[in-house]
């Protein structure tokens, strides 16, 4: 259906002004609608037993006088009109049901285009159906999933709960060709971006968020690093008064605590950064993917954590094992 020859018709404003409203292409409306035409024409000769071969060509028409609809058969003899009586009944319904079709799959695949272009980022979403498997989290126009692996451990988020969640892809199913936006609350990147959104100084990449380690609900570790000459990068990710970092943890369950440490390129200093709290750790070698350190005896609790959390955190941010042994005196 050529957009060109498109009658000043009721009909034709109508879609014209649905095009504008919805920003969707004129062209892809009226190809929809064709598309839909010649499959109701298909039918309704199939009904009236009339088999029509697969390698048949149509084209479909609106005449300029009335508005309605024709259907043509193009073949080696000509262009033939085969439009059935009563057809205009069926065309009418079919166009609107394409119209409607179509501007919600055309609206759906320009929403996840926009949102292809945000993946890695931050988006707000509320709530709208929580199951054993999955979150579905209405964002913008369209709606997100968070699978069960992608939520932090026992966090329950009421219905209707508004959350910040992480972008973090667009899967299509290979057979049906749908595609659905991936959240995350789970995935570390999750933490990186908060702290791009609450500290300016990530945010304008005076410092960066070298490495993440982390057990989501209950504590992460975060690597950092100054790109300017007298740039705290700790002191701006805790903020005055803990300000900043608070406010990260404000979008997290609230028995998740966040450690931020500065990166090192020495291993030695590194590993003894990412043992925070605890302190004066000696790291007596590194040999083997394993690192052995040594802590006061005042200081062991605090180097190995609840449960051996710290040190196993600590272990992951520097991708070693750590041993921690208390210090001979």
């Amino acid at each position: 259906m050529d957009v060109k020859r498109l009658p000043k018709t009721e009909f034709a404003a109508a879609v014209a002004q649905i095009a504008g409203e919805r920003n969707i292409d004129v062209q892809e409306i009226l190809d929809a609608i064709e598309a839909g035409l010649i499959s109701a024409y298909k039918r309704d000769q199939k009904e009236h037993g009339v088999i029509i071969p697969d390698e048949a060509v149509f084209e479909v028409e609106i005449l300029p006088d009335t508005g309605s609809f024709s259907i043509f058969e193009i073949a080696e003899t000509g262009r033939k009109n085969v439009t059935p009586p009563g057809f205009g009944r069926i065309a009418a319904v079919t166009a609107k049901q394409v119209i409607d079709q179509g501007i919600h799959e055309a609206e759906k695949i320009m929403v996840i285009d926009e949102y292809s272009r945000k993946l890695g980022s931050l988006v707000n979403g509320f709530i709208i159906k929580s199951d054993p498997y999955r979150l579905t989290v209405g964002i913008g126009k369209t709606e997100g999933i968070c699978p069960k692996d992608e939520q932090i451990r026992n966090e329950n988020i009421p219905l209707g709960t508004k959350k910040l969640f992480l972008l973090k892809a667009i899967h299509e199913d290979p057979e049906t060709g749908r595609k659905d936006i991936i959240l995350s609350r789970r995935d570390p990147e999750f933490i990186k971006q908060l702290f791009i959104r609450e500290v300016p100084e990530v945010g304008n990449r005076s410092v960066t968020v070298d490495k993440i380690a982390r057990e989501a609900g209950q504590r992460a570790k975060v690597a950092v690093s100054s790109t300017q000459p007298g740039v705290d990068p700790v002191g701006s990710c805790i903020g005055q008064k803990g300000s900043r970092i608070q406010a990260v943890l404000n979008e997290l369950p609230m028995e998740e605590k966040v450690d931020v440490v500065a990166f090192a390129k020495s291993q030695s200093q590194f590993i003894s950064n990412a043992m925070s709290p605890a302190q004066n750790v000696k790291v007596v070698s590194i040999k083997d993917g394993l690192a052995l350190v040594e802590v006061p005896e005042s200081e062991l609790a605090l180097a190995i954590g609840s449960g051996g959390e710290n040190v196993r955190l600590a272990g992951l941010l520097v991708e070693l094992e750590i041993k921690v042994q208390a210090a001979k005196i």
